[in-house]
């Protein structure tokens, strides 16, 4: 029996199949099988009542599985302390993170944390749908949540940073069909939206001086691709609502307009996400301390060009 055959064992029962195990940790299913049959030899036991359909958990296996499960944890905990105690940086970081920020922002950031540490590997899972870090093999989630929003006490994370959004076009979008100065004069102008598990973002809400604004948006462009809609707003296909750390080079050199500044949209916070502490790894806390500093570096960028005030670093 081996470490390797206790991690298939964990899908197995996660999944409640081998076929299903194997597909999602990328082995064959003769691999995830063997492993099976050599703990359960190991242990003189069955840990699995094999149906027509799925494996079900035997008394033994519903015992088992869980100490199995802490045991790995204190032994993985063990091991990346370690690595952290001789400075060593190496694995892989299984990452998800949202297709526009992904993209634009982190993907290459981590490539430039690669070079330094070329021992470590890195998985990519750049989606808009939110994944679940215990069902998708993921150790890192970088996410955008409302402020308060991290409230799932299964999860563990570190904010990177506070995250304004602004709504903004192109300067020849404005120079066509005029710059609005009110909510009300939003229903004229062409919103590019996103849509979320069949629910489009078509109602736009704003604040000024404690009031609330909500527009209903007309447009001729929706998609679940966070970077699409993006790139339709640089293309100067209409008006859209953006994280800041995705359009700032923009907003700086001027090829994106800040729209109705004195109407804040509602801001957000950047977090990095775990399953559980003990997968902190020294490798995830090295690449914390430098997305959150590239982060701040683009808020102090935005406060210089006098587009977002200084609390934002509070």
């Amino acid at each position: 029996m081996q470490l390797e055959d206790l991690q298939i064992i964990l899908k197995v029962a996660e999944f409640r199949s081998i076929t299903g195990a194997a597909t999602h940790l990328d082995i064959s299913k003769a691999t995830a099988s063997a492993a099976v049959k050599r703990v359960e030899s190991t242990l003189g036991v069955e840990l699995f009542v094999r149906t027509t359909r799925q494996l079900r958990l035997s008394t033994a296996g519903e015992r088992y599985i869980p100490q199995c499960q802490q045991a790995l944890q204190t032994l993985t905990h063990a091991k990346e302390q370690i690595k952290s105690d001789h400075g060593v940086v190496d694995g892989e970081l299984r990452i998800a993170v949202s297709s526009d920020l992904g993209r634009n922002q982190i993907a290459p950031w981590v490539e430039e944390f690669m070079d330094v540490h070329p021992e470590l590997g890195v998985r990519f899972n750049l989606s808009d749908t939110t994944v679940d870090l215990f069902r998708d093999y993921v150790d890192i989630a970088i996410r955008y949540l409302r402020f308060g929003a991290l409230d799932d006490g299964k999860l563990y994370g570190f904010k990177l940073c506070n995250v304004p959004y602004f709504m903004c076009a192109t300067p020849e979008y404005i120079d066509r069909y005029g710059m609005p100065h009110h909510p009300d004069e939003l229903s004229s102008h062409n919103g590019l939206l996103y849509q979320l598990h069949g629910m489009t973002n078509d109602v736009w809400t704003f604040n000024k001086d404690g009031k609330e604004y909500k527009v209903k948006m007309n447009s001729n462009r929706v998609t679940n691709d966070g970077d699409l809609v993006r790139r339709w707003c640089i293309e100067g296909k209409g008006l859209a609502i953006k994280s800041c750390l995705v359009i700032h080079e923009e907003l700086i050199r001027g090829e994106l307009v800040n729209v109705m500044p004195e109407y804040s949209v509602i801001p957000a916070e950047l977090w990095m996400l775990f399953p559980s502490r003990q997968v902190i790894s020294p490798a995830a806390r090295l690449l914390r301390d430098t997305l959150k500093k590239k982060c701040h570096r683009i808020l102090k960028q935005l406060i210089e060009a006098d587009m977002i005030n200084r609390s934002v670093l509070e």
